[in-house]
């Protein structure tokens, strides 16, 4: 089998990220490299791991958030394959091998993701039409929202090279970003089997702290239409959904009485028209 390596983000998950790593563990037929990167926890996650799984590479930082922690895992990492795992995720047995075999009958493919099972405070729920993940062509659908999953994801470690990683300066929305960006040059195959097990409804979760998610998609709009290898196409589905976004954050400012907040995204809005 191809080499893979495994990263997995976390902060304070001591437990969870203990679960994630078993389930790694777990997988059929498919021995893998496992990176964790601790972005600056204060728990005693190091102590967890070295008695439950000694035998990953541990690497530590001071707390720099998930997009450069996954970026430092991929650092360290030995495969010529690149999944991700985040630390309240699970991987079903065969994730990896069914998703091996699916690039081996898709030689062309790059990248994958494969089907979830979706577990919020411990019970499971079904996701909406407007989640459905698409298969080939990307770029259209993930204009609107981010359609792919991080703990999906199978790729080529040259492919995430070419793409230069996650932007480091997005605290939320790094993924929505990348595969934007991966997107427009480059399909990704559906193995549309649950394989992965995403469980939500932590206090911790990044979409918690941050309101207003579209603010974050709207700075990696914008950073899409500064590329010069954008058709035209695709730009016009770009400006279509920056503008749609930032007329609903100016609109949402205007109810918070944030004039000048309201402005700049109509502004921005009007400058693409």
């Amino acid at each position: 089998m191809s080499s893979v390596s495994v990263i997995i983000p976390t902060h304070n998950r001591r437990a969870l990220v203990c679960e994630a790593i078993a389930s790694i563990q777990a997988q059929r037929a498919v021995a893998c490299e496992i990176v964790v990167v601790d972005d600056g926890s204060t728990d005693d996650t190091a102590a967890a791991l070295q008695a439950s799984a000694p035998h990953i590479r541990y690497v530590r930082q001071v707390r720099r958030g998930v997009a450069a922690a996954r970026n430092a895992g991929v650092r360290c990492a030995t495969g010529e394959w690149l999944a991700f795992l985040d630390s309240d995720d699970l991987w079903r047995p065969d994730k990896l091998a069914r998703q091996l075999a699916y690039h081996a009958s898709r030689p062309e493919l790059r990248a994958s993701q494969t089907g979830e099972v979706w577990i919020r405070n411990g019970v499971r729920v079904n996701p909406c039409r407007h989640h459905r993940k698409p298969d080939g062509d990307i770029f259209a659908a993930s204009l609107p929202r981010c359609v792919v999953s991080p703990s999906a994801v199978l790729l080529r470690r040259e492919l995430f090279d070419e793409l230069g990683g996650f932007d480091e300066t997005l605290d939320v929305c790094e993924d929505y970003d990348l595969w934007l960006r991966l997107g427009v040059r480059n399909a990704v195959g559906l193995l549309d089997e649950p394989l992965v097990v995403k469980r939500g409804g932590h206090d911790d979760q990044l979409s918690r702290r941050h309101w207003g998610m579209d603010r974050f998609r709207v700075a990696a709009l914008m950073k899409l239409l500064a590329r010069l290898d954008l058709d035209e196409p695709r730009r016009a589905l770009t400006i279509a959904a920056l503008q749609k976004k930032c007329a609903v954050l100016a609109q949402g400012a205007r109810r918070r009485g944030k004039v000048e907040e309201a402005e700049r995204y109509s502004q921005i809005a009007r400058a693409w028209s």
